[in-house]
């Protein structure tokens, strides 16, 4: 989704009828977003995309300008639970291809290198490996004291190491841990069984995960940040409404992030209160 953004509105009022205005300056946009899209974020744009509510308006100034009618939506809406329950009003879905082969660079199952974009990468010296245990350490752990296979600490260390480099979801941070070499392993304090050190499974990295308590989790990564990350000059205030997450009063879930502008790293986040 970062090679296709939205417009969210371009309207000509009734009193300024000039003859192709709305097709020009939609023509400019074209030409100057992706240049500033490529400066500021460090790849190229691909597609543009915006909704027309049918009820109130015909799309005329995009078909004008050539943009494609491509459908429309559900007509579902966003709530403070997160979607409405049923569907209300449809909105006709324009787009508009930035350059001749967007539709097949979107379509393909894997995009190609130039296109894969995320978020910022590092790669953990040993130093830094070393002490992320430490960090984790005074945590209390949730889990029952049978069974336990992984000190608390191994396991935050390594999911926190595995998302410093780009890693995303649980899946994602198991096959990072997995591909740790036996001294990265012993660097984070990994157990060792017949004369090889083991990394936490899927499932209890999940398990810990869900389990442990954020603030304290948050509190041992800014210290551990305070230690090691690069000093930022200014922080940008970032929110967003995390996707199929709700809490036990029914409200979707709200975060809110700091994120250096220098390093790019996220120094807390913070669940919001829902409005009343």
């Amino acid at each position: 989704m970062k090679l296709v953004t939205n417009n969210s509105r371009f309207l000509i009022l009734p009193d300024w009828h000039i003859p192709n205005l709305p097709s020009r300056i939609l023509s400019l946009c074209q030409k100057r977003l992706p240049g500033d899209w490529q400066a500021i974020f460090g790849h190229r744009l691909l597609l543009l995309e915006t909704f027309v509510d049918p009820q109130r308006f015909r799309g005329t100034i995009y078909k004008a300008a050539n943009w494609i009618y491509v459908g429309d939506t559900k007509g579902f809406y966003r709530t403070r639970q997160g979607y409405s329950a049923t569907a209300v009003s449809p909105k006709m879905v324009f787009v508009k291809a930035l350059t001749p082969d967007a539709q097949a660079l979107l379509s393909q199952p894997i995009l190609e290198p130039a296109y894969r974009t995320g978020g910022s990468k590092l790669m953990l010296r040993a130093q830094q490996m070393q002490s992320l245990p430490e960090f984790f350490k005074n945590i209390p752990d949730p889990r029952r004291p049978q069974g336990q296979r992984h000190r608390l600490a191994t396991v935050l260390a390594i999911a926190a190491g595995a998302i410093l480099c780009g890693m995303r979801g649980y899946l994602a941070i198991s096959d990072w841990a997995n591909s740790l070499s036996q001294k990265a392993r012993q660097r984070f304090g990994c157990r060792c069984q017949n004369k090889r050190f083991i990394v936490p499974s899927l499932s209890i990295i999940r398990d810990v995960l869900i389990r442990v308590d954020p603030v304290h989790l948050d509190q041992a990564l800014q210290r551990w940040n305070h230690a090691y990350a690069q000093d930022d000059q200014s922080l940008a205030i970032d929110g967003k409404t995390m996707c199929n997450a709700i809490d036990d009063q029914g409200y979707q879930t709200h975060i809110m992030s700091a994120i250096g502008h220098q390093s790019k790293n996220c120094y807390t986040q913070k669940k919001w209160a829902p409005c009343p």
